[in-house]
């Protein structure tokens, strides 16, 4: 397995930043990885949606967990691995709010794939948290 975490601290309210993390068609607004973006029904665990990265094919993907003001994860079902991302909203020191993206890539040929595929999947993480954050403080 492959794995990679990155977070930051923020004064926004996990209430604002859950606004954005479920409003998917605005994310292409503060996440420059994504280029096109629909979803086939609700903000929920089960719903799939499609992503385009700038430049590149679009990605079918599904939301496999979803907890509102807290957490979702949505995965990537690449056949012989699998590139799960969990996004978080924990309690930080003084009142702030630790935003997390963790990715995992597994399965058979994750150990083959991963210092590849996963490093190009997760490069963007610091970009895409400050945008989120500077949004959501705003």
């Amino acid at each position: 397995m492959w794995a990679y975490q990155h977070s930051v601290e923020t004064t926004a309210a996990p209430e604002v930043l859950w606004r954005h993390w479920s409003a998917v068609a605005q994310w292409p607004e503060w996440n420059a990885g994504v280029a096109r973006i629909s979803i086939d029904g609700p903000f929920e665990a089960g719903t799939s949606f499609t992503m385009t990265p700038p430049g590149e094919e679009p990605l079918r993907m599904r939301l496999t967990e979803v907890v509102p003001g807290k957490l979702f994860t949505d995965e990537l079902d690449a056949g012989e691995f699998v590139v799960r991302t969990v996004h978080s909203l924990e309690p930080g020191a003084a009142g702030t709010t630790r935003v997390v993206y963790r990715t995992e890539i597994s399965g058979p040929a994750a150990d083959a794939v991963g210092p590849q595929v996963g490093p190009a999947i997760t490069a963007d993480f610091p970009d895409v948290l400050a945008a989120l954050v500077r949004l959501a403080e705003s």
